[in-house]
């Protein structure tokens, strides 16, 4: 049998193709970056046609690098961007638009007419999420209302949407050849049109949106085969056999399967989940409830999320908009030439600001600045705003479920940061551990179709793979967390209300 796994991780900044062995070790890596377009302020926009384009050559080249045929790949598992929203026309394979990244913002106005009429939680019990621009269904139904002749296509049964996900595997299975329209449960539980009692989608939300249900893919579980790869043809004949939004992949290449495991990843924006085991628990205290996995025909299993937009991409942003910085790299050893960030509070709140707050009114700020304060403190600030604003979503976490952590796994390019890490760990006065493997999105997804193919026999099996790569104690005083915990929630109240009618009119 074949003891490979490829793994399918496309991502907000980049595509990656990884192949792994049956004991959860990298043997291949292929990456290539796609453009993020700004056309407007707080529009945020990926070329789909680019984002595939990519994936034939990273799955390629990992395959080569591997020395792989695709009968030695006993499956293909795809991780993705969640929430970001591609329509596309099922006769031409072209999409109608660019993608709508989850970090747009320019549904607000829909966002809050529809939040006037009954609340931003008036969807929640059935969703288990809140009214906001990050979810996908405000973005179908901008481009079905602002893209020409579309929303007559839509009726008409031509138009298909998908996550990234969707189009990957709707690509990857022939496209207009007879190409698969499926997602998985954890992606379609980022629309805000999936009921999460039922695994189904809402007829009645499609309704409140404007969404022909026949837009719609076949929601299917995380692990289990539903299709071989046509192209490219170096993977042809490959099953694909998962599928996982990369929080949940992340959750699950840690190998937090039970109730109360959880993981914080370090990536363009940071997220936490809890597993909540098969119970939905609801929040209380600004999280979202989501959908952790489900394999084949096992109930579902759930978890709360802290969801923060802007951490590893305020990095890139200082790299691309400021010049501060040449690479992303170069801010830890930036910032490690300074001893704290001279009293400057970095809120990167350029998407408004996600859990606990939900504050689409919110702005980036840079608060607490003097003449001393120079661009190594600005590094450092930026660095601990990662830190601070997961402090805000554990604290959260911990209210909603009455228990606290006892320490917090975390993965994901930004815990490569070791300055960062141990930052964290003093803020939140509980062990930081990384395991050895941090590309645990990746993982996940190899996980969930080695399960589904028979790779590995079982979640124990997984359990036994994960290994603790290094582990940051609390070093900083309690008194002193406490007093920058303080300050950063008072650079956050600085933030807030600043998108109003004239300034949603300039952008």
């Amino acid at each position: 049998m074949s003891d490979h796994v490829l793994a399918l991780d496309q991502g907000t900044t980049s595509t990656r193709a990884i192949v792994f062995d049956e004991q959860g070790g990298i043997v291949a890596v292929a990456q290539r970056e796609h453009e993020q377009i700004f056309p407007r302020p707080g529009w945020v926009e990926h070329d789909p046609i680019e984002i595939w384009t990519n994936t034939q050559w990273v799955i390629a080249a990992a395959l080569d690098e591997a020395g792989l045929s695709p009968r030695d790949v006993a499956g293909v598992g795809i991780t993705n961007q969640r929430e970001t929203a591609i329509v596309w026309d099922r006769r031409t394979g072209h999409p109608v638009a660019n993608a709508i990244v989850w970090q747009d913002t320019r549904t607000q106005p829909l966002i809050d007419r529809l939040a006037a009429e009954g609340g931003t939680d008036r969807f929640a019990e059935r969703t288990g999420l809140p009214l906001a621009t990050y979810f996908s269904a405000s973005k179908i139904a901008w481009i079905l209302d602002s893209v020409p002749g579309a929303r007559a296509d839509a009726e008409a049964g031509h138009l298909l949407f998908g996550t990234p996900d969707t189009w990957l595997i709707w690509n990857l299975t022939g496209d207009t050849r007879g190409g698969i329209h499926v997602t998985d449960v954890t992606n379609a539980s980022r629309t805000l049109l999936m009921d999460l009692a039922t695994l189904d989608w809402s007829d009645d939300l499609l309704a409140v949106f404007g969404i022909p249900r026949s837009m719609l893919p076949e929601i299917v579980p995380s692990s289990g085969v539903i299709g071989e790869v046509r192209e490219p043809p170096a993977a042809r004949g490959i099953p694909i056999a998962g599928i996982l939004g990369d929080q949940q992949a992340a959750t699950f290449g840690q190998a937090a399967f039970d109730p109360g495991q959880s993981k914080n990843t370090y990536g363009t924006g940071n997220f936490l989940l809890v597993n909540t085991g098969t119970e939905i628990v609801r929040s209380t205290h600004g999280l979202v409830t989501t959908v952790a996995y489900r394999c084949g025909d096992e109930p579902a299993s759930y978890a709360l999320e802290g969801s923060i937009a802007v951490t590893g991409s305020l990095v890139q942003w200082l790299r691309d908009n400021l010049g501060i910085i040449s690479s992303a790299p170069e801010v830890a050893r930036l910032a490690s030439t300074v001893d704290d960030s001279g009293g400057a509070y970095f809120v990167p709140a350029f998407s408004g600001l996600f859990a606990p707050y939900w504050r689409p009114d919110a702005r980036g700020a840079l608060v607490g600045l003097t003449r001393y304060v120079n661009k190594a403190h600005i590094a450092r600030a930026a660095i601990e705003a990662a830190a601070f604003q997961s402090r805000d979503v554990i604290d959260a976490i911990v209210a909603d479920t009455g228990r606290e952590l006892t320490e917090l796994r975390v993965d994901g390019g930004g815990s490569r940061d070791d300055l960062m890490m141990q930052f964290q760990a003093d803020i939140l006065g509980i062990p930081v551990v990384r395991p050895a493997i941090i590309e645990t999105t990746a993982l996940g997804a190899a996980y969930a179709a080695g399960l589904a193919t028979g790779v590995w026999p079982d979640r124990d099996a997984l359990r036994s793979h994960w290994r603790e790569g290094r582990r940051w104690e609390p070093a900083m005083p309690v008194e002193e967390a406490d007093r920058r915990v303080r300050l950063w929630r008072k650079a956050v109240t600085k933030s807030l209300d600043w998108v109003d009618e004239d300034v949603t009119a300039l952008s």
